[in-house]
């Protein structure tokens, strides 16, 4: 739960509690993609991504107090991760380690961490869009001190005060210049936990393989003689023994070569799905202006199969990006804007290969995850982005598009014109920078009826949906529209992490205890591709304000799903009168709730307002009408 219109709470700069190795080693283990995403992001953004991901980890790991006996004395300037000292410790020592090595000696980094060490490869975290590019040049500018400041305020939460504390225990001369350089980035917090600045999700590529193989080259070639006069001394009878169900080695397989084989792509023809029983990407036909190029296509499935230094590749969390086990469908072969651009389906995935038109520098290799995809799920696919606008290629079934402001659900749909497939450009919420007014999405209209989809980033718009849990309809209609316009800024949080869909459940409407109104209670839930990663977002709204507030969120749980079509939530709000107040609801099926820890109070029903003071934090139970309880989302 938390507090609107507060900031949360922190105590003064004063001697701490006492932190031993177990505490903090505790705290590490619990939070160690936290820590080591903080670490990662104080790093000079100049360093190479695999070197500053090795370090950022070394920093964590190196974070622990020296020695068991004297426990170290902590600075109380923040109350950490629930109150835990150990944490605030930990969280210290990364920063002030992370300043330390970003501090240079003759132009270079002082950087040398043992460990981890990781031989043959280079590890970087997936590349993201054009904003999280962006924030990555901005604060490549900054100092150290400015960067550590920009972080801890998004990633931490924390205000100047704490921050000013944090970085002058660091060993930072000047915290205050240190936040007044970091206020020259716009702030993007959400950014801030975009897969681009993760370092525990991890892509692999190999070093420098000619230059490897010229150093090892001698010692390969005693490696082999020896092996081979051992073996020979060791087999009856002479020679190599086989290597089981193995071919030989350089042996040629037929199913690789036909995968690579431009002249056996599958090509659906453009009237199988009127008279299919399936509705997904199996039954599109292959379309756009350089489907008989072989060149093109040749390339596309080489460069899936073995990407290039230079291939920008990016692959929704959850997804495999090794090569098709057999010739895979083609979808599209096509110019968009400045690029060509192949799209195909191999049953599971989708992969999207695109090359500027003037060669072959700057391609890209995209992934995302499709199996289980049908109707409306496949109902279109983002071709391209550039300019700030999406293009998408649309299912053979759509019979008409639009775009729509998700934000204006009063305003009527603009018709957007489709050929061959290919929609006209429009605005993509995915690469809007600045404040967020407006949220376009996608409007399909197809047998079953209009749906809404909205570009989060990936191949595969998300599909957006209504009402309760189990059994929601299209956000399309009238009354998803309305649930929707208030939350639509909200879905920048789910912005490339695999979402397949998200549902808006107006759970309940609470009246305000200053009597200025009602107060509008929302829970959005992103379901994934890969089943996994969910988040549930409950969000408050009251009279007045044209966009609701985020007041807690659960990753991977069950509420507000088919599963568990339940959900309790709670936040602090400041009345007109300056009073503060708990106000706590749950769904329909919350009989009661109770609230315990920094307040004590209960009440009948799925509603609870009461008095609290600021900064107050509560735990919430509810119960529920079958006799079973329910804890508040966090």
């Amino acid at each position: 739960m938390q507090s609107q219109h507060v900031a949360p709470r922190h105590t003064k700069n004063a001697a701490g509690p006492d932190v031993g190795v177990d505490q903090a080693e505790a705290a590490l283990v619990e939070h160690y993609p936290r820590l080591v995403r903080l670490a990662y992001l104080i790093l000079p953004p100049g360093l190479a991504r695999s070197r500053r991901v090795l370090t950022a980890h070394a920093l964590v790991q190196r974070a622990l107090p020296r020695g068991r006996r004297r426990k170290p004395v902590i600075p109380a300037q923040s109350a950490g991760r629930d109150g835990d000292p150990g944490y605030v410790f930990v969280r210290q020592e990364v920063v002030r380690t992370a300043l330390t090595a970003a501090r240079t000696r003759g132009g270079r980094p002082r950087l040398s961490p043992p460990l981890p060490r990781v031989w043959g490869l280079r590890l970087f975290p997936r590349s993201g869009g054009a904003d999280e590019l962006a924030l990555d040049e901005r604060l490549s500018v900054l100092s150290g001190p400015a960067r550590a400041a920009y972080v801890l305020r998004g990633l931490e939460r924390l205000p100047d005060s704490a921050v000013r504390g944090i970085l002058a225990s660091a060993g930072v001369d000047q915290p205050g210049a240190a936040l007044s350089e970091a206020n020259g980035v716009p702030t993007q917090d959400a950014l801030l936990w975009s897969p681009e600045f993760d370092p525990c999700s991890l892509q692999a590529r190999p070093t420098d393989l000619v230059r490897r193989r010229q150093h090892t080259k001698a010692a390969l070639a005693a490696a082999a003689a020896l092996a081979v006069c051992g073996a020979l001394v060791t087999l009856p009878g002479g020679g190599w023994g086989p290597d089981g169900a193995a071919a030989p080695l350089y042996a040629e397989n037929p199913a690789a070569e036909a995968a690579l084989d431009p002249g056996k792509l599958v090509r659906i023809g453009p009237a199988a799905w009127r008279s299919s029983a399936r509705s997904d990407f199996s039954v599109w036909p292959a379309r756009g202006t350089l489907t008989g190029d072989r060149s093109l296509l040749r390339r596309a499935l080489a460069v899936w199969a073995r990407p290039g230094g230079t291939v920008r590749v990016s692959a929704t969390p959850g997804t495999q990006t090794g090569g098709p086990a057999g010739p895979p469908q083609l979808l599209y072969a096509g110019e968009v804007d400045s690029a060509r651009v192949v799209i195909l389906y191999d049953g599971l995935r989708i992969a999207r290969y695109a090359e500027p038109r003037d060669g072959t520098v700057g391609a890209a290799l995209d992934f995302a995850r499709v199996d289980g995809a049908s109707g409306t799920e496949a109902g279109a696919l983002v071709l391209g982005r550039s300019d700030g606008n999406v293009r998408y290629l649309t299912a053979p079934w759509v019979r008409r598009a639009a775009q729509r402001d998700l934000m204006k659900p009063d305003t009527a749909a603009l018709p957007l014109p489709v050929t061959d497939g290919v929609t006209a450009p429009l605005a993509s919420p995915a690469l809007r920078t600045g404040s967020c007014t407006s949220w376009r999405v996608l409007q399909l209209t197809g047998p079953s009826g209009d749906q809404l989809h909205t570009d989060l980033g990936e191949l595969v718009p998300a599909h957006l949906t209504a009402g309760r849990p189990g059994a929601p309809a299209e956000a399309a209609g009238a009354e998803g529209l309305r649930a929707w316009a208030p939350f639509a800024c909200s879905l920048a949080a789910e912005r490339s992490v695999g979402v397949r869909g998200v549902n808006a459940w107006s759970f309940a409407e609470q009246p305000l205890p200053d009597g200025s109104g009602t107060g509008q209670w929302v829970c959005t839930r992103a379901e994934t591709w890969r089943g996994g990663g969910t988040t549930a977002l409950a969000q408050f709204r009251t009279p007045g304000r044209t966009t609701g507030a985020v007041v807690a969120r659960g990753a991977d749980v069950a509420a507000c799903g088919p599963r568990e079509p339940r959900v309790l939530a709670g936040v602090l709000w400041k009345a007109r009168t300056g009073d503060w107040y708990l106000l706590a609801a749950g769904g329909p099926d919350v009989t009661g709730i109770r609230a315990s820890g920094g307040i004590t109070a209960a009440g009948q029903g799925p509603l609870l307002a009461v008095k609290a003071g600021k900064g107050t934090r509560a735990d919430l139970r509810g119960t529920l009408k079958n006799g079973g309880t329910i804890n508040g989302l966090r």
